[in-house]
């Protein structure tokens, strides 16, 4: 068992956040980190996703993920096109797990409430993307009513921001998701999410800077470190 945060979606889902404990790599990365792209030994890396992969039930050779930019662009899940530039992956496809990588930003997962066909989500959403869509544009895949999670992120005790991001922040958002000179990525996400149309929206609020025990932070860790993540896939 390693540990990790499922969400109890509506419908026939396997949700879940990773934290970086409970696998192989060491030093900055210790230990379940999974991303190729943080100067980790690849070897590790795999068997990261290996590991959280297995604890899952979910099919690792079926594993898709983006290389992700900080924009709003989403894919279609496909098996063999992984590493595409983009922040958000969807399916509908039964058993085809999706994996997004974080360590500050908001892991985000939308899952397909109505119609005949489940169907799921999964976003990568910074200042950047959140200014520039990505969740609109998940939702807009899905089509139909859904529900949302927010995973682990920086939270607004942590997440000091300058004018150039307050100000469009505040115009966006709200006011208020900027204060003391600090932003609140949960909340601009909640509203961007209801905005979209989720049916529901569940929040973990669990700061990824301040808890260097369960999550790794690049804000915190001068950009040496590795990645947590979420997994999900239609069952």
């Amino acid at each position: 068992m390693i540990p990790i945060l499922r969400w109890e979606a509506p419908g026939p889902y396997e949700v879940a956040f990773s934290t970086r404990r409970g696998g192989v790599s060491e030093g900055p990365y210790e230990s379940l980190n999974l991303g190729r792209l943080t100067g980790d030994d690849p070897d590790r890396v795999a068997e990261n996703r290996s590991i959280l992969c297995t604890e899952l039930g979910a099919d690792e050779s079926q594993l898709t993920y983006n290389r992700q930019v900080h924009g709003g662009k989403v894919h279609r899940a496909q098996p063999d096109q992984s590493g595409r530039e983009g922040d958000a992956l969807w399916t509908d496809a039964r058993g085809r797990p999706l994996l997004g990588f974080a360590a500050d930003c908001l892991p985000i997962v939308l899952a397909r409430t109505a119609g005949t066909r489940p169907a799921l989500a999964v976003v990568h959403a910074g200042w950047r993307g959140l200014l520039e869509g990505v969740i609109a544009n998940a939702a807009a895949a899905l089509e139909t009513a859904f529900a949302a999670v927010i995973g682990p992120g920086i939270g607004p005790c942590c997440y000091e921001v300058g004018a150039d991001v307050a100000v469009p922040f505040a115009e966006a958002f709200g006011r208020d998701v900027v204060r003391e000179g600090k932003l609140d990525l949960w909340t601009s996400a909640q509203r961007a999410l209801d905005v979209a149309g989720a049916v529901g929206v569940e929040r973990t609020d669990l700061c990824t800077s301040c808890r260097p025990e369960l999550f790794f932070s690049h804000r915190r860790d001068h950009g040496t470190t590795g990645r947590q993540g979420v997994i999900a896939f239609v069952g």
